[in-house]
């Protein structure tokens, strides 16, 4: 792909680099690339796997910081695209119908003190290189080492250097995707949490904005609610269990003129729950009575009618997944207190159904803590039961949710459907099409090395330093691979032999690639 591009451009200035040693993994990469190239940019702008900006975005980003010298950073509002899966388009449905509004009031308040969402950004170089330098924790993982969510953190040093953090929800132009699955989903969050845990660290630094601090304590909050959450049910139920099967003392020891009767108040809850459902739902209508003003965005969604049942069924839905993420939340924050690292496992970004055995593997926990509840509910009497449906029903069904949200969904369908479905921006089509170009090569790289000898050429040329190591310093990798591929008689068939990190060894390895590729094919 990366070779096409290159061809097909008109341009001579595309450049492909790939760490062999990835420390600090993205962090790692960007502050890498800025110490050996940095100095030769303005600006740049950070784009994930799975991100895309338009051509009149990325102009008028790079216009926007030369008009405002002292502006650092400026965060795009990315809109979820190429959504396959229930859930999927779900996630695509909620942040393209809710997100402009709630990033309009976060941009307002939010003010030059703005926050940085790690992709789709445009970043000064000199302000991140000067002030966004990011420290190594003391102590060991979880909470020490490298800091995995390092935006927040990165936007709070630059704000501390005097730069202005800005974010501009209306400009447009900006895609991201999200994962396909809630397995996914929940495996991309816990890393969120650990790295948001590792803010406690950061929060007595010197010099941050009063902002910046809010941005981090949110961040660590938005996961100790999911633990407070389940103790709170848990402590409701052990009191209900304890009434119903412990008499209350009206009468307690020492004197007393009046009984002691057991503390209740059902209008305060009442009001703790309407206030509650309040925030959850209030948003989501403000949004939907906003779409009726926009007639063009109205009409591309589907029309008002489609689009209230869509938030209709999206919020049954996200009720129902709410208390699955309670649960593996509250698991996240207990492994890391325990000391377990996540560490940075790689994102299936594939819309692929999971298996069934996965499915109920990972879905265990949640099942057994909505059994125990609705038993201990249950036991308790039948009206609290039913007062906790709404929990635990999610918890108990949530393996058939799971099948279902998880399943390729009918692209014709209208429900859930999101104005840049309707009318695809050129960029969509133009990556998907390269993705489409990029699914129909070759399974493994070096046999489309082998089969491009102008493409062999061109790789063997930008292996850094002739693709030696240091001097002294052994690859077993490629020392297995060596052994591997002069046993083998034909290159199919040490293709064969060959694993994953041997064939990123031997695509570093001149020597050893050139010796590969000289090999015989089977069919000769």
């Amino acid at each position: 792909m990366f070779s096409g591009a290159c061809r097909e451009s008109e341009a001579n200035n595309i450049y492909y680099r790939h760490r062999r040693e990835n420390t600090a993994r993205k962090s790692g990469n960007i502050e890498d690339w800025i110490k050996r190239f940095g100095g030769g940019y303005d600006h740049m702008i950070i784009l994930d796997a799975d991100s895309l900006m338009t051509a009149e975005t990325i102009v008028r980003l790079a216009s926007a910081m030369e008009m405002h010298p002292g502006v650092a950073l400026i965060q795009t509002l990315p809109v979820v695209v190429n959504a396959k899966t229930l859930f999927a388009r779900l996630q695509q449905f909620s942040g393209r119908l809710y997100g402009p509004l709630i990033a309009a009031g976060i941009a307002w308040w939010h003010g030059s003190e703005g926050n940085y969402w790690g992709h789709n950004a445009i970043i000064r170089v000199r302000a991140f290189a000067q002030d966004a330098g990011l420290p190594e924790l003391h102590g060991r993982k979880p909470f020490g080492g490298h800091i995995l969510s390092h935006d927040f953190v990165e936007a709070a040093l630059m704000r501390r250097g005097g730069w202005t953090i800005r974010m501009e929800p209306t400009l447009g132009g900006s895609f991201e995707e999200c994962p396909p699955s809630l397995l996914d989903f929940a495996a991309r969050d816990r890393r969120w949490c650990q790295g948001n845990l590792q803010h406690l660290a950061v929060l007595p630094a010197r010099g941050l904005h009063w902002v910046s601090r809010l941005h981090l304590l949110t961040g660590i909050g938005s996961y100790l609610t999911a633990p407070l959450w389940l103790l709170f049910l848990a402590f409701g139920i052990l009191i209900s269990l304890q009434a119903q099967f412990v008499r209350p003392e009206y009468f307690p020891k020492g004197f007393s003129l009046f009984p002691k009767w057991p503390a209740q108040d059902p209008i305060l809850a009442a009001w703790v729950f309407a206030g509650t459902m309040g925030l959850l739902i209030v948003p989501k209508l403000l949004a939907y009575v906003l779409l009726g003003t926009q007639r063009r965005n109205r009409k591309q969604f589907g029309g008002g009618a489609i689009v209230f049942a869509g938030l209709v069924i999206e919020t049954f839905l996200s009720g129902l997944i709410a208390p699955v993420m309670m649960i593996f939340q509250s698991m996240a924050i207990a492994e890391i207190l325990l000391g377990r690292d996540a560490g940075w496992q790689v994102q299936r970004r594939d819309q692929s159904e999971v298996p069934a055995k996965e499915l109920m593997r990972q879905y265990a926990w949640p099942t057994f803590f909505g059994a125990a509840m609705a038993a201990s509910a249950y036991a308790v009497s039948l009206p609290l039961l039913l007062w906790m449906t709404p929990v635990l029903v999610g918890l108990l069904l949530c393996v058939p949710i799971a099948m279902l949200s998880s399943r390729i969904s009918d692209p014709a369908s209208t429900l859930f459907r999101i104005p840049e479905e309707a009318a695809p921006p050129r960029v969509l089509v133009r990556a998907e099409e390269f993705a489409t170009t990029a699914g129909e090569a070759a399974v493994s790289p070096l046999l489309e090395l082998l089969n491009d000898r102008q493409l062999l050429e061109s790789h063997l040329a930008n292996l850094p330093d002739g693709g030696r190591r240091d001097r002294g310093q052994v690859d077993p990798h490629l020392a297995i691979a060596r052994a591997k591929i002069e046993e083998a008689e034909t290159f199919d068939e040490a293709l064969g032999y060959l694993t994953a990190r041997e064939t990123f060894a031997v695509l570093n390895s001149p020597v050893m690639l050139r010796a590969l590729c000289a090999m015989p094919r089977n069919d000769a």
